[in-house]
């Protein structure tokens, strides 16, 4: 391959799938030296925008027409589709080699209907890594990046010993309850941060009255993703449901507790970091995956995440973090 390799990697969505294709990036900028152009939908281009490896970020709103005529100009000699959807299909106008990822939907299909797992427990980040082998690179071992600049720092005390907590989800069917976190939180000596979008800051202010533990912060839709990681990365570690902060976790090196109900860490999507980094509590009663992406559940309708005893939660946390 020439030094002068110019890619186009495409990944739309979403916070942690978009976290996950870091190691490709690092790849393909340190073993090919390629100039590296990554397509992402502008409300998440901030996760990536910092990326040392990346040299230019290009967004779309909602479609490829948007920016048809500026990706026809870059001349590129690839393109590395890590989302293939039906948008991303529609890069064939550029006229360049496309490699896709396979996202293995009917393995996962098998899995959640029958029990039957034929996907080995094989993370994303590898399988990102197979639309990759025709260039030879090398899984670095080094796990994910995520970078945080300045700008990102927020206005809370870093100094102090205390624990991120990421509240929300893509589905509330992924999501602990109130009374679980507030059961955990109470036992827990330690200033608690939560983390989440806009439509976590009301659960949050719940938590909050709810908790006899009063150095609880609600973070909750008021600061950016970028500002949730400088958190994170500065707390003890991370108490997390199955979501995009967990993946940021992970990039940032952090012990993380993760929680896991609808969906199941198997299908590919657990933390990817060194075992001792991280915990996985997974509900008993429901063995696969209940839907694809955890928007319903077999057992219950508000999810069976919600099912795991809080002692438990606690019991765990507390041998892990030991």
């Amino acid at each position: 391959m020439s030094d002068s390799l110019k890619v186009l990697i495409v990944r739309f969505s979403s916070i942690g799938d978009i976290v996950l294709t870091s190691p490709i990036v690092r790849a393909l900028k340190k073993q090919k030296n390629a100039q590296i152009h990554f397509l992402t939908k502008s409300q998440y281009s901030s996760i990536v925008v910092n990326n040392l490896y990346i040299d230019k970020v290009i967004t779309i709103h909602k479609s490829l027409n948007e920016i048809k005529e500026d990706l026809i100009k870059e001349n590129y000699d690839f393109v590395i589709d890590l989302h293939n959807n039906i948008r991303s299909h529609g890069l064939r106008f550029l006229n360049v080699p496309i490699k896709r990822y396979s996202k293995s939907n009917f393995k996962k299909l098998i899995y959640m209907y029958t029990g039957k797992n034929f996907l080995n427990n094989e993370h994303v980040v590898d399988r990102y890594f197979k639309a990759t082998s025709f260039l030879d690179l090398n899984n670095d071992g080094k796990g994910l990046d995520f970078f945080i600049d300045k700008k990102d720092e927020v206005d809370f005390d870093i100094n102090q010993k205390f624990i991120s907590w990421c509240i929300g989800a893509s589905k509330e069917q992924k999501k602990l309850a109130v009374d679980q976190i507030c059961y955990v939180a109470n036992k827990l000596n330690l200033p608690i941060v939560l983390l989440g979008g806009m439509e976590e800051f009301n659960k949050a202010n719940q938590i909050i009255n709810q908790c006899s533990q009063n150095k609880i912060y609600n973070f909750c839709g008021n600061i950016s993703i970028n500002q949730s990681g400088y958190l994170i990365k500065h707390s003890q570690f991370l108490l997390s449901n199955d979501t995009g902060l967990m993946h940021i976790g992970a990039a940032l090196n952090k012990k993380i507790i993760s929680f896991w109900g609808c969906t199941k860490p198997d299908l590919g999507f657990y933390p990817y970091t060194k075992k001792s980094n991280s915990l996985m509590i997974i509900s008993e009663l429901s063995k696969r995956q209940c839907s694809k992406h955890g928007s319903s559940c077999r057992f219950t309708s508000d999810g069976c995440v919600k099912k795991i005893n809080p002692k438990e939660i606690l019991e765990k946390i507390t041998q892990f973090i030991s």
